[in-house]
């Protein structure tokens, strides 16, 4: 008999970003229980700093149109800044989006190609539904920043556990203020990123492109923590 702990990692490492959806919706019960388990997630003394606005439907097709024409017309107002600095982040982002490109078939000289991967992310590629996390504008918003990531994180897990997807999005954050106009959202709310989900399309080649992960040894430092980097894993 498996684990609990074997059921998690599976759950776990089965989680993946597809980046093309099939259009049939959730049913409301669906949604409704994934906000519920996303609503246990841990935050700094209890503070459940997000505030999340879920788009369907019209309301959805309504802010993808004015999300591509905010792209066309170069209006972006993010929150908060992008940047991957010049060492290895920068690489690894860079690896990314080949893996992107290259999955669709897209040439790096290819302009319109590519511009048409950003829209694609605005159409939130065919999701039926979106998940936009706001939070509000307290300190330097690290601390806040992270309790929404951890809210994030088990709202993706819960999709994966009943059979569904999504793929956080990074680029919706780069419109703040046409989200916050198109959904009566306040300015004192921040818009972090927003979640596309839905049933993944596992026809498309863009269903599971495959990310890969670092090895442990790159990322983790144990002090009188004997033996855990020893043995190889799956990462190495």
């Amino acid at each position: 008999m498996s684990s609990p702990a074997s059921h998690f990692t599976d759950l776990v490492r089965a989680r993946h970003s597809p980046r093309q959806f099939l259009p049939t919706p959730l049913s409301p019960a669906d949604i409704r229980g994934v906000l519920e388990d996303a609503q246990t997630a841990p935050s700094n003394s209890n503070t459940q700093p997000w505030t999340v606005h879920i788009v369907s439907g019209a309301a959805r097709d309504a802010l993808s149109e004015e999300l591509l024409t905010a792209y066309e017309e170069g209006r972006t107002s993010a929150d908060f800044t992008a940047d991957y600095g010049d060492g290895v982040h920068q690489e690894r982002s860079r690896r990314h989006g080949a893996l992107v490109y290259g999955a669709r078939g897209t040439a790096r000289s290819d302009v319109e190609g590519r511009k048409e991967v950003i829209r694609e992310n605005l159409r939130f590629y065919d999701a039926p539904h979106a998940a936009f996390l706001f939070m509000p504008r307290l300190g330097d918003g690290v601390r806040t920043a992270g309790d929404i990531g951890m809210y994030a994180q088990t709202f993706l897990l819960s999709l994966t556990a009943r059979g569904f997807h999504g793929i956080p999005q990074t680029i919706l954050g780069m419109y703040a203020d046409t989200v916050r106009t198109s959904l009566g959202v306040p300015d004192d709310l921040a818009l972090l990123f927003g979640i596309a989900f839905g049933r993944g399309d596992k026809t498309s080649p863009m269903y599971d492109i495959g990310m890969d992960r670092v090895p442990l040894h790159q990322s983790v430092t144990p002090h009188d923590t004997p033996g855990i980097l020893d043995t190889p894993g799956i990462l190495d």
